[in-house]
């Protein structure tokens, strides 16, 4: 069995079956139908009128023939409304007719726009309002023209849209903390809608979320009492650490008497060496033992401990 088409002249195309039998004989199905991309004879006839047209107000019909698209744009042509084979032309000249062709620029280079505001209500009830930029750039410019009416304003409103949606499947904290992801997810969702228009989405920011007042205030709140649960556990833990310091010092001077004169000319270094008006008197802890009476455990090695006063002149 053999099947074919081939166009006619008369603008339809004629498709054949046929059919081969064991006894060497073959019939043949053949069937007219319409072509629906062929030119009608109106259409011969505009077309003939417009390189008449050109041919006698040549050369001044140069002037609307040809025309010029830059590097990063493209010019999609129509002649009588149907779209011209051999796709978007440009960079470079590029040959219209006058009175049957049009052509409209499309910009390649990647455009971006401000998502206004949104009023999202979390997962948490929460109600926020965030706002978002988008970066993208058409990528197939035949889609652009015929496929949508107005591929700005249709990505613009898809971006509202897409970005209320994906907020309102995450909580605070996430949106506060994870907006890499979120703008990845909205990213994704947005050029899988717009590859049929040929638009190609390539970055995703969220700009700024504001919270209520009331709310600022509660975790402001939360997070100072936090900070001071935080401090005071710091401090406690090194009154800790200090008096074990301290126990460790006072079993040393207990074994070197002479340890505890030096802490004292220490002391008694540090105090000098500031800027101050200050008297020490060193009174040494012997003159009282007539007071104490003796009380206590006695020791052979005693450390001399010493008061010191301070008098402001």
């Amino acid at each position: 069995m053999d099947f074919g088409c081939h166009d006619k002249d008369s603008g339809e195309v004629e498709c054949y079956f046929e059919i081969h039998c064991d006894t060497g004989t073959s019939c043949a199905i053949t069937i007219q139908m319409p072509n629906p991309e062929a030119v009608g004879c109106v259409e011969r006839f505009a077309t003939l009128l417009s390189y008449l047209l050109v041919i006698i107000t040549f050369p001044f019909s140069l002037f609307e023939c040809f025309k010029v698209v830059q590097e990063f744009e493209r010019a999609v042509i129509f002649r009588l409304g149907r779209l011209r084979k051999g796709g978007a032309r440009g960079p470079g000249l590029f040959f219209v007719l006058p009175c049957i062709d049009t052509y409209r620029k499309v910009d390649l280079r990647t455009v971006s726009f401000d998502v206004p505001p949104q009023e999202v209500l979390t997962r948490d009830s929460v109600t926020v309002a965030v706002d978002a930029v988008v970066y993208y750039r058409i990528k197939e410019p035949l889609n652009a023209v015929v496929r949508v009416a107005d591929y700005s304003a249709s990505t613009r409103l898809l971006a509202a849209t897409t970005l209320r949606n994906v907020l309102g499947m995450r909580d605070l904290a996430q949106l506060l903390s994870d907006r890499e992801a979120i703008s990845h997810m909205m990213q994704a969702s947005l050029d899988e809608a717009t590859e049929p228009w040929g638009v190609e989405v390539e970055r995703v920011e969220i700009k700024d979320v504001r919270l209520p007042v009331q709310l600022q205030k509660a975790m402001a709140a939360e997070a100072e009492a936090d900070r001071e649960a935080r401090a005071k556990i710091i401090a406690a833990e090194g009154e800790i650490k200090a008096s074990k310091a301290l126990k460790e010092a006072s079993l040393v001077m207990i074994d070197n008497p002479m340890a505890l004169q030096l802490r004292y000319l220490q002391s008694l270094s540090s105090i000098s060496a500031e800027k101050n008006s200050t008297i020490i008197f060193p009174f040494p802890m012997d003159f009282l033992k007539a007071f104490l009476g003796g009380a206590g455990p006695s020791t052979t090695h005693q450390p001399s401990v010493q008061m010191t006063q301070s008098l402001p002149i």
